[in-house]
Formats: C-alpha cells, sequence, structure tokens
C-alpha cells in the first residue's frame, strides 16, 4: 500500500494539540505560498518546565505513535489520540484562499473557499478534481479538534488574558477548534494540593474564561510518574468525547451541505477550453467521502461505511466515472480514489469481523475496475493490470498483517475462518472465506510473473525513451495507473527497469513463510521451487541452495512420485550447486538424476565418475546418501533359504542387487557392500574383486569368519567375502552365500551399505529393509524369475544348540531365612564327548538384593550390586573334561526381611572343535527368604522399688560447674515394666536359639532406659521345634531425666535372638534375629493405682500376706484420693476400712493391708475401690506380680501347700 498518496490510509482518530510543554517554534506543513498564509496562534507566557514537563511530553509520543496503530479501538479503550506536542505557538493553516493581485479584484458576490477545495485555483484539484488526500492530512496533522493548552496555576488574570487571547484567534481564523486549558498547582504559589481557596481560583478562571467546566483541569503535585500518568489518562478520556463531538459537527456540517443540492462555483473561473467545474454528482461524492472519513473519526463503524459504500457507487457511476476521459490525468486520480474508498471498507469489515464480507468487498472491486477498464480503458490484457492485480491481492495480505485478524495468526494453525453470522444462511465459495496471508502473496506472485510476460512482449519501438528519435508515442496505448511507463518497465538497454523477479521472490517468500507456519508443507515446498527458480534468474545461487536443500532433504515430491517436480528440483539445485562449489549436493543430484524413472536429457553424459568435472573442491568428500532421502538408483533385497536352523549350522542365504539406472548410463562400480543384521548374526562384508563366475547373474560367495583383535575372541566380528560388484544399467546381480550361524536367538536381514569409491569423492549410499517391502523368492540358475518363499524370509530363527552341561545345586535347604548367610553348592558336570571350555553368569534379581559371593577354587569374586540385580559375568571356569565334575560355592548376605530372589545361573561354553558357536545352559530358581521367628508382646506394669525424687530435696539438685560437659544423671521419676514376649518358630525344622535379648531402639521425651532383667538360656542352647510358643520375660525401668518435665515418653524396643541351624556346625556363626516390639507410652501424666503382693514365709504358722496399695502422682497438681476396703467370706483384714490419701505433686503413698486367706491355692477377691475425690472417678488397679485382673475387679494369688497350684498360681499371673 506504499504507492497510495501519503495519509489517504491512514487510520484516522482525533488529533489533539498539547501547547506549552516546550519551546518548540512553529511550522505549518504546507507546499507553495501556503506554507507562508498560516494564522498564527500564539501565547505571551512561558511553556512549562521541570520534571512533568517532561514527562508529559514523552508520554504524550507514545500515545502519538498508539494513535498510528491500525487495531480496532475496543471498547474498553478510553480514547485514542493523534497529539502534537507544540510550544506556546501553533500555526493553523490558512482558511480562505487570498486571491493575488495579479488576477484582480474578484466579483463582489464569489465566494472565497479553503485552499484545499477544488473551488480555489490554487489547490492541486482545481478546477474538476475530486478529492485528495490533503484534505485529510489537514485535519489529521493541522487543524486540532482539541487546542489544550498546558499552564502553571500562579498568574490568574495573566492566564485568563492569554486563554481570552487563544479563543479569539480560534474565532477569528474560522475553526472550530476546541480549548481546553490544564492547570498544575504550583508548590511555590501554595497551590500544590486542591484547597478550597484553589478551588475558587479554578472557578473564577472558568468563568473568565468562559470555557465549559469539562474543558478546564486541574493536575495537583504529583509524587510518581504513575499518578501524574493515571490523571493525565483520566483528562484524556473527557477531551476524548469533546473531540468526537467536534468531529460530529463538521460531519453534520457536510451532510447539511449535501442537502442543499446546488454545485457551487470556483472563485475564479477556469479559462481552459477543454476545462470544466465539477458536476452536482461529483460534489456529493466528496460530501460523502468527508462524512464517512468524519466517521471514522469518531470511531462510528457503521456509518463510516455506509457512507464509503454510497460515495463509491456514486464514483463508478455513469454521472462521474464515465463522464471522465481515460487519457486525462483525473482517471487515474478517479482510479486511486475508487481504491482508497475500497481499502478503506475492508479495513472496516475486518474491524467489525465481517471476514467474509470483506472477501466479497474485494472481489466486487476488482471485477467492477476490471469490468471499466475493459470498456473505457487499455483492457486487462496489458502488464499494468497485472500490477494492479498483484497490488491489490497484496492490499489484503497487508491489510489482514496491519489490523492483526484475530483468528488467523500462524500459532492458531488455522487456514480460513468461518464465516460470519450475517452470512450464515448464504452458499458460500470456498474463496469468499478469508484465508490467511499466504493465499494472498502467492496471488500477488502469480499476477506479478504475469507482469513480466506481457512486459517482456511489448514491442522494441515502446520501449525507448521518449527522448529518443525512434521513441513512438505509447502514452495513449499502455494503462500506467501506478506502474511506470513501458520504457522504464522493460527498458530496451537492458539497463534498470523494473525489477520483476525480486518483487515475485518477496511475495513467494512472505507466502511461503505463512504456509510452513501452518504445515501445508507441500503448497511450501512448491513455492520455495518457483522462489528458487526466480533466484536463478538473478544469479543468487547461494539463495537458490538455500532455499531448496530443506525440500530436498524432506523428499515430499520423491515420495509422492511427482517426478516432473522431482526432476526440475534435481537440475536446478544441481545447476546452483555448481555454481557454489557444493560437491555433496552435485554427486547427490546426480545420483538422483540417473534413475530410469527421469526423462532423459539430450547430449547430457550420465555417469558418475564425472559429476565433480568442473567443479573446485579443496578436500575429497563423502557423501551420506540413503533410500529415504535419494531416489533408489539401486535396489536390494535378501532373503534365507530355510526358515530356522540350528547354531553351528550354515545357512543358505541370497543378497540381490538391482541396478535403476539409465540405460545408456555408465556401469557402477562398488567398492564394497555390508549387510548388517538385527539379531544374532553378524554383519556380511563383500568387497569388490575379480570373480570366477562370468556370464552367471548368480554369484556364489565364499564367507569368512573374523575375529576382532580388541575383542574377545570367541566369537568374530563380521563375515566377508569377494566378488564383483559391478552394476550395468538395468542388471540384476545374485549372489548366494552359506552363512555360518554361531549364536541362537532370531536374526534379521535390516541394512545394507554400498560403498562407491573415486579418486575425486566417496559415496555411501544406505538401503533399509522395511516390514512393507515385498520380499524377493529364490532365484535358481536355469530361470530369471524367483520362485516364492515365505512372506518373512528376511528373518532366520536360530535354535541353540543343545547343552549336555549339567548345571545343579548339591544338597539344596529347603527352606531359608532371614538374618542367615545362604549358602549353596554349585555342581558343573560335563556330559560332552569332548572337554569344554566353561564361563558362568550369575545374576540375583529381586527388591533390595544383597551382594553375592562365588568362589571358584582358589578365586572368588564378588558380584556387582545395582538396583534391583546383583551379577557376576564372564566368570572363567575353565576348561571341564569330558564326564568331569566342577563344584563351585556361591555365598548370598543376609538380608533383613522376608523376600524372593530370582537366581539364574547360565554357563556359557563352547566346545575345543567349535570354538566361534556358543552353547548355554541355564539353572533358575527361585529363594524364598522367610523370616525364622515371629513374636507378640506384653508391657505388664510393675512396682519400682526405689522412691521417687522429692520437688523440696534441694540437696539432690545437680549443680553444672563451669566448663562442664557431660549431661546431668537422671533425677525425674522412674516406672519399672516387665517385656512379656511370646515367640515361635515358623522354621521346617528345628531350632537352636543361643540367646535373647531386649534391645531399646529410641527413647524419646527426656527420659533413660534400661533392661535390668533378661532370661538366661544354657550354653547349649533351647532346641525350639516348629510352631510351639516359648515366654521371655525382660525388666526395664524408664526414668525422667528432669523432674520438671511432664512429656510422656516414646519407647521403641526390639527382641534380638541369636540362633543358628540344628544341623548347623557346633563352631559355626551364630544369626542374628531383630523382631521389631513397637512403640510404648511411659511416663504419663495421670495418676495410676498399683497393687502388690507379699507373702510371709511358707514355714510360718499363718499364711499371712501383705497387699500393698501404690498411687502414684506423676503431675504437678495437688490430688486427693479415697480408700475403701469391703469385708470378705474368703478372707479377713487388718488396716484402714476407708481412709484419705493426700498426695503432693511428683510423689507417691503406699496403703499397706494385711490379709488372712480362707482358702488355699486359689484367687480371693479384695474390695478395693480408689475414687479421685475431686472428680469422682473410680481409678484401675493395675496388678503386679502373683496377680490378675477381669471384668469384676483385683484377683490376688493365695499359694497352697502343694508345688503344682503354686506353678499353676504363677502361670495364670
Amino acid at each position: 500500500m506504499d504507492g497510495y498518496p501519503p495519509g489517504s490510509l491512514d487510520h484516522n482518530v482525533p488529533f489533539l494539540v498539547a501547547s506549552g510543554l516546550n519551546s518548540a517554534e512553529p511550522e505549518l506543513d504546507l507546499q507553495g505560498e501556503l506554507s507562508t498564509q498560516g494564522q498564527l496562534i500564539k501565547s505571551d507566557l512561558p511553556p512549562l518546565e521541570g520534571r512533568e514537563a517532561q514527562l508529559l511530553e514523552t508520554y504524550f509520543e507514545e500515545i502519538d505513535a498508539r494513535g498510528t496503530s491500525w487495531a480496532v479501538v475496543p471498547r474498553d479503550e478510553p480514547y485514542r489520540f493523534r497529539i502534537k506536542t507544540v510550544g506556546r505557538s501553533y500555526l493553523l493553516p490558512p482558511r480562505k484562499t487570498i486571491i493575488p493581485d495579479s488576477v484582480g479584484p474578484p466579483d463582489p458576490s464569489a465566494t472565497i473557499h479553503s485552499p484545499f477545495s477544488p473551488l480555489s485555483h490554487v489547490s492541486a484539484l482545481y478546477p474538476d478534481g475530486l478529492i485528495d488526500s490533503r484534505w485529510i492530512k489537514k485535519h489529521q496533522h493541522l487543524v486540532p479538534s482539541i487546542y489544550a493548552c498546558f499552564y502553571s496555576l500562579a498568574n490568574d488574570n495573566r492566564l485568563k488574558l492569554d486563554v481570552n487571547e487563544i479563543k479569539a484567534t480560534l474565532a477569528r481564523s474560522g475553526f472550530k477548534t476546541r480549548v481546553a486549558i490544564i492547570l498544575f498547582g504550583n508548590q511555590d504559589s501554595g497551590t500544590a494540593v486542591l484547597t478550597e481557596e484553589v478551588q475558587d481560583r479554578l472557578e473564577s478562571i472558568r468563568k473568565g474564561t468562559a470555557l465549559d467546566p469539562k474543558s478546564i483541569f486541574y493536575i495537583p503535585t504529583q509524587e510518581s510518574p504513575a499518578e501524574l500518568k493515571r490523571k493525565i489518562d483520566s483528562i484524556l478520556a473527557i477531551l476524548y468525547s469533546n473531540a468526537v463531538e467536534y468531529y460530529r459537527d463538521l460531519g453534520r456540517h457536510a451532510r447539511k451541505k449535501r442537502s442543499r443540492g446546488i454545485a457551487p462555483q470556483p472563485t475564479i473561473p477556469p479559462t481552459s477550453g477543454t476545462s470544466h467545474t465539477l458536476s452536482l454528482p461529483d460534489w456529493n461524492f466528496r460530501y460523502d467521502m468527508k462524512t464517512a472519513i468524519l466517521a471514522e473519526f469518531r470511531q462510528e463503524l457503521d456509518a463510516a461505511i455506509r457512507s464509503f459504500e454510497q460515495a463509491y457507487e456514486i464514483l463508478l457511476g455513469q454521472d462521474v466515472f464515465d463522464i471522465i476521459p481515460s487519457w486525462s490525468s483525473r482517471w487515474n486520480e478517479a482510479r486511486q480514489l475508487a481504491d482508497i474508498i475500497s481499502i478503506r471498507c475492508l479495513r472496516l469489515h475486518l474491524w467489525m469481523g465481517h471476514t467474509s464480507l470483506a472477501v466479497r468487498r474485494w472481489q466486487t472491486h476488482r471485477d467492477r475496475i476490471g469490468d471499466l477498464v475493459d470498456r473505457r480503458g487499455q483492457g486487462t490484457n496489458t502488464y499494468g493490470w497485472q500490477a494492479w492485480e498483484a497490488r491489490w491481492a497484496m492490499v489484503m495480505a497487508n491489510l489482514m498483517e496491519k489490523i492483526e485478524v484475530s483468528g488467523l495468526a500462524p500459532a492458531s494453525m488455522t487456514i480460513f475462518l468461518p464465516p460470519e453470522r450475517a452470512v450464515l444462511g448464504e452458499r458460500l465459495q470456498p474463496w469468499e472465506l478469508l484465508h490467511h496471508t499466504g493465499y494472498w502473496y502467492r496471488m500477488a506472485a502469480r499476477h506479478l510473473t504475469a507482469r513480466r510476460t506481457l512486459a517482456h512482449m511489448i514491442p522494441d519501438e515502446d520501449r525507448e525513451p521518449p527522448e529518443s528519435a525512434s521513441a513512438k508515442s505509447a502514452k495513449s496505448t499502455y494503462d500506467t495507473y501506478m506502474c511506470p511507463p513501458p520504457y522504464q518497465e522493460n527498458p530496451l538497454s537492458g539497463d534498470g527497469g523494473v525489477s520483476h523477479a525480486q518483487l515475485i521472490i518477496d511475495c513467494l517468500i512472505a507466502s511461503r513463510t505463512q504456509f510452513e507456519a501452518r504445515g501445508q508443507l507441500r503448497i511450501a515446498a512448491e513455492l520455495s521451487l518457483e522462489c528458487a527458480k526466480e533466484m536463478a534468474t538473478l544469479g543468487s545461487w547461494e539463495e537458490v541452495v538455500a532455499i531448496l536443500q530443506p525440500v530436498w532433504d524432506s523428499s515430499s515430491y520423491r515420495a509422492d512420485n511427482w517426478l516432473d517436480i522431482s526432476e526440475d528440483l534435481c537440475w536446478l539445485l544441481r545447476r546452483a550447486a555448481k555454481e557454489i562449489g557444493r560437491a555433496d549436493l552435485v554427486v547427490a543430484a546426480d545420483w538422483e538424476l540417473m534413475n530410469k524413472k527421469f526423462s532423459k536429457r539430450q547430449h547430457w553424459r550420465y555417469d558418475l565418475s564425472q559429476s565433480l568435472d568442473g567443479v573446485t573442491v579443496e578436500d575429497k568428500p563423502s557423501i551420506q546418501l540413503s533410500d529415504a532421502s535419494s531416489s533408489h538408483l539401486i535396489s536390494s533385497s535378501f532373503v534365507f533359504r530355510s526358515k530356522e536352523n540350528k547354531a553351528g549350522d550354515q545357512c543358505l542365504a541370497q543378497f540381490t542387487l538391482t541396478s535403476n539406472a539409465m540405460a545408456d548410463s555408465m556401469p557402477i562400480s562398488f567398492s564394497s557392500v555390508k549387510i548388517l543384521f538385527g539379531g544374532s548374526l553378524k554383519p556380511i562384508l563383500l568387497r569388490h574383486g575379480p570373480s570366477g563366475e562370468e556370464g552367471s547373474f548368480i554369484t556364489k560367495v565364499a564367507l569368512e569368519e573374523q575375529f576382532s583383535t580388541d575383542g574377545p575372541g570367541d566369537l568374530p566380528s563380521s563375515l566377508s567375502g569377494t566378488c564383483d560388484l559391478t552394476l550395468k544399467p538395468g542388471e540384476k546381480r545374485v549372489f548366494e552365500m552359506a552363512v555360518p550361524l554361531r549364536e541362537s536367538g532370531e536374526a534379521e536381514a535390516s541394512t545394507v551399505a554400498a560403498t562407491y569409491e573415486h579418486k575425486s569423492f566417496d559415496i555411501e549410499y544406505t538401503m533399509s529393509f522395511r516390514d512393507t517391502d515385498q520380499v524377493t523368492g529364490w532365484y535358481i540358475k536355469t530361470s530369471d524369475r524367483p520362485r516364492q518363499l515365505r512372506p518373512d524370509a528376511r528373518i532366520l530363527h536360530i535354535k541353540p544348540r543343545p547343552p549336555k552341561l549339567l548345571v545343579s545345586l548339591l544338597e539344596s535347604s529347603g527352606q531359608y531365612y532371614t538374618n542367615e548367610t545362604v549358602e549353596l553348592g554349585v555342581e558343573l558336570r560335563n556330559e560332552e564327548e569332548e572337554p569344554a571350555n566353561v564361563k558362568l553368569d550369575v545374576q540375583l534379581y529381586g527388591k533390595s538384593v544383597p551382594s553375592f559371593k562365588l568362589q571358584v577354587g582358589e578365586h572368588e569374586r564378588i558380584g556387582e550390586t545395582g538396583e534391583d540385580e546383583s551379577k557376576a559375568l564372564g566368570v572363567p571356569i575353565g576348561v571341564i573334561s569330558s564326564g568331569a565334575v566342577a563344584e563351585l560355592k556361591l555365598t548370598i548376605d543376609p538380608t533383613t526381611a522376608p523376600t524372593t530372589h530370582d537366581l539364574h545361573i547360565q554357563a556359557t561354553y563352547h566346545l575345543e572343535s567349535d570354538t566361534a558357536t556358543p552353547i548355554i545352559q541355564v539353572l533358575s530358581l527361585s529363594l524364598d527368604l522367610v523370616g525364622p521367628f515371629e513374636a507378640n508382646y506384653d508391657l505388664l506394669p510393675r512396682l519400682h522399688p526405689e522412691p521417687w525424687p522429692s520437688l523440696f530435696d534441694y540437696e539432690g539438685l545437680h549443680l553444672v560447674t563451669e566448663g562442664e560437659i557431660p549431661a546431668p544423671p537422671a533425677k525425674g521419676f522412674a516406672q519399672q515394666w516387665c517385656l512379656v514376649c511370646h515367640y515361635a518358630s515358623f522354621a521346617m525344622e528345628d531350632l537352636t536359639v543361643l540367646g535373647m535379648e531386649l534391645r531399646v531402639v529410641s527413647c524419646v521425651g527426656g527420659a533413660k532406659c534400661t533392661v535390668t532383667r533378661q532370661p538366661e538360656v544354657a550354653g547349649d542352647g533351647i532346641t525350639i521345634p516348629p510352631k510351639t510358643i516359648h515366654e521371655a520375660q525382660f525388666d526395664l525401668v524408664a526414668q525422667k531425666l528432669s523432674l520438671d518435665d511432664r512429656h510422656p515418653v516414646t519407647l521403641d524396643l526390639a527382641f534380638v535372638i541369636k540362633w543358628k541351624r540344628k544341623t548347623a556346625p557346633v563352631d559355626g556363626q551364630a544369626n542374628v534375629t531383630a523382631l521389631p516390639v513397637g512403640q510404648y507410652l511411659v511416663l504419663g501424666t495421670e495418676p495410676r493405682v498399683l497393687a502388690s503382693a507379699l507373702y510371709s514365709n511358707p514355714t510360718a504358722s499363718t499364711n499371712l500376706l501383705h497387699l500393698d496399695i501404690t498411687i502414684e502422682n506423676p503431675s504437678n497438681h495437688f490430688l486427693t484420693f479415697g480408700l475403701s476396703m469391703e469385708p470378705s467370706d474368703m478372707f479377713g483384714f487388718s488396716g484402714a476400712k476407708q481412709t484419705t490419701i493426700n498426695l503432693l505433686p511428683m510423689s507417691r503413698r503406699t496403703a499397706r493391708y494385711r490379709l488372712l486367706p480362707f482358702v488355699q491355692g486359689d484367687y480371693i477377691r479384695p474390695g478395693l475401690v480408689v475414687r479421685d475425690k475431686y472428680f469422682q472417678k473410680v481409678l484401675r488397679i493395675i496388678p503386679t506380680e502373683g496377680m490378675k485382673i477381669d471384668k469384676d475387679g483385683l484377683l490376688v494369688w493365695v499359694p497352697g501347700d502343694g508345688s503344682k497350684d503354686s506353678e499353676r498360681g504363677a502361670k495364670e499371673t
């Protein structure tokens, strides 16, 4: 859109002049004598200075830049202005034309018009021009809607005089510009803050200047730039509504003049005989044009588009355009006005989201102008029309880019937008939907190509400049609307002229970028090829390679078998690569073009060895090609004769090479061909050499095994053979070979790499076998057609050679336990008929796999431990003679938790007669490790015999001396507990328990815990049969470190058993199993009641027993308890029947009763009740040794005379 007059297509928004922010001198941006006829608005007050003025000037520049945007003004945007910052004076354009003295005095009845009107003799439109961009420039850049004056609130009287003088000057000028004043508070004059006095001064200024309340503003001193900008934004939002009203008044004035129905006459009538003035339809067009542009100033889109369409219809009607001579300059001006109106209508449609209507409007204008040019112009078969078509296509693309049409951004991957609601009911054609800009640039490129074609058809006599003697006038023959004349379009001399190729390249690159961004790769590749052809005409070979190589690498045309495009691409890329010395691309293109599917070029020698003739290269290039990136100049296949075979045998296979080269091309001799396999077969390398079988297309190749010098020497690293690898055009060569099989598994031919070596370059061509490829059959010498084989003939299943080396365990235990070292004896028995060289792989799988140790004779190998496996690979065992046995010892470290491990022992060996064929024997077994013991636990309270510490015992305090580091001893209260453990063996055999202990894992809460008594075990241990329950008791004491600590203590205990198998040797190491007991809370703050019994001497005459009731108060409160004992028929007692016990904080007291039982060998039930007198809560009595409790209360055991009764009572308690 650069060819249209400046300002004719600008986004029109209200124009505001900000006066008093700098000291710039006024200038009037007009040409000729009008630049000196401006009307000066002048002020005597000094401009603003300081931080605010600089900040506002910068901020207004940002707002002005935002006003030039073509994006639509959204409803939530408070304003959009074009702002010009000036000093205290400003020049307005002249309102009326000044009649020169040379013309003479005008008629007194004549009206003097604006210098921008076609009625004024100084206007470029005089006398019959319609309208131009100068009128738009006047309202957008010269005559402001708002003249905003910035002052400091200091001298009110001078300020009033200044504003009134400005208003008077504007009134004399005839313009309706509105005046607004913005007053800044001044710290020196006491107006920094809006006070009542300042408010009165503002009202006085407003009345003295007769300003509207919305035209005077006050800005107090702002502390931050952000606050000042917010204040200015609010002021501009108010002024925006005033500016809209200003443009509404101008539009109303234009409509009033149109409604008069009178064609005004010029001030000075034209003197030329052929000139004529504007008719009434011409003036109606001019008024509608003004109304539309003023509506756009107001951002009233619907009103603007109606007026534009009305003006467009008048312009192209029979009363305006049809009466303009096609040879006149006014003809091109009218066409340009039609373009400008259409572009503005397109922009309005896109702003309103009417995308399909915009496309229709674009098409309608093209059709109407084409019809007009065909009827009254030079026709549409001219380079000028094609230039306009290209321009018109680029107009739509540029509009979409500037407006930033939502929904068509490249990131959205959208190709076209759906139709809007207004046209949903209509039957739309695909081209009536708005597509992305790539389509429009592509259309422009096609029209530019047609323009070049038509420009090259211009006769020579029309291509000479007008000043040439032989030149013929071509002014009336060619359409030169917005394009150069023939002698500049395509000069005969060849110098200069229009660079059509560069214009086409620019459009093609812009179009390709859009198509690539949306994944339309085929069109993008087509555009790349067209662009490269244009670049070749300019000799830009580097650019040709840069744009074509991605297309070459993508192979899209090759995969779709589009031969014509592929051939053009190859020849063009080869030419460009040769020009810039890209040897790799030259060879690759020659390799491609030798394929017989392409057409043969005359006088071209298809010889791969001469590809780089005439190409200068510094180093010998090595080119990598593949069947995925280039054509199949040669093809290959590989088949196995049989479906399966055994390791150690040989399998017949055929490898086929087929040439697809042109008939007259030179033969290709490969230096080597390498066949790669997936699975258990090593690569096969065929080297070029003389062949003993001449004339036969089947060549038998003898393969030899090659062993690597730096790797293990047991297996071959590759297979190699020698044969003739020369391929003539169209020839097929079949190589038959016997492949030795060494490793078991599945082998599949995967890739073939053919190497071509020349003194100038090297080529490696890689061919991959795919599942979709058709498998070639088996060839025989008597027929050229292969016999059909199975569909998966490229796959061979190699069975392992049956092993005769036995791997077994010696004396395997049926059960393995945790915390026990597992020892396994492994036996290797060779039942082969000859000695075997053996290597062993041991792998242990599972969770938390322990390490292991493998002992082979005097050598040990420790397994490598990973996250889920422990392994020892390639352990040499040595040579085992036929019938001999080798024994190994596998020791697995103990585990702490029950688990299951998978043990794999793999013996890999080969016989001395066939060292290249490995034989594998595998022993797999599962090791279940279970816990040898299970137990349950009871933590029972006991009465601690030692007295509790006192809060009032100052002598017991621990005084810390200077420099003392060790912690003080425990001084808090203590409690005694008994942990009763019932444990059982879940082993499948007898186990011997060698010892037991209780381990305090942790003691949390500011206390210490010690085990005071543990069960004793005899020296030979305790034999624990399977599934029998045994008991062990441990006494432990928990004591607070400090008497002030009231927090409960958490004990974490572990029951440790030292054991070993009954069958284990006496001096064998004992296994240690730690069973978690769990966590217990001790040393709480709640009071508790303990009952304990003391029995009299059995030899005494009376069977008295003492019952002690101990009440503990671990809290720091005074507590009172009531103790009562009820009489019973089963015993007599002495002691307080009812009593009260007072307890101090952190203390305990004991009440004793002497009981005389009337029974022996039985339980008695004392009627004891302990009650908290404050809460009236009955406390539970906790039994200790020799007692138990049930739901009815406490039971005390009375021993009898016999030992059985005593034992029974002890067991029950």
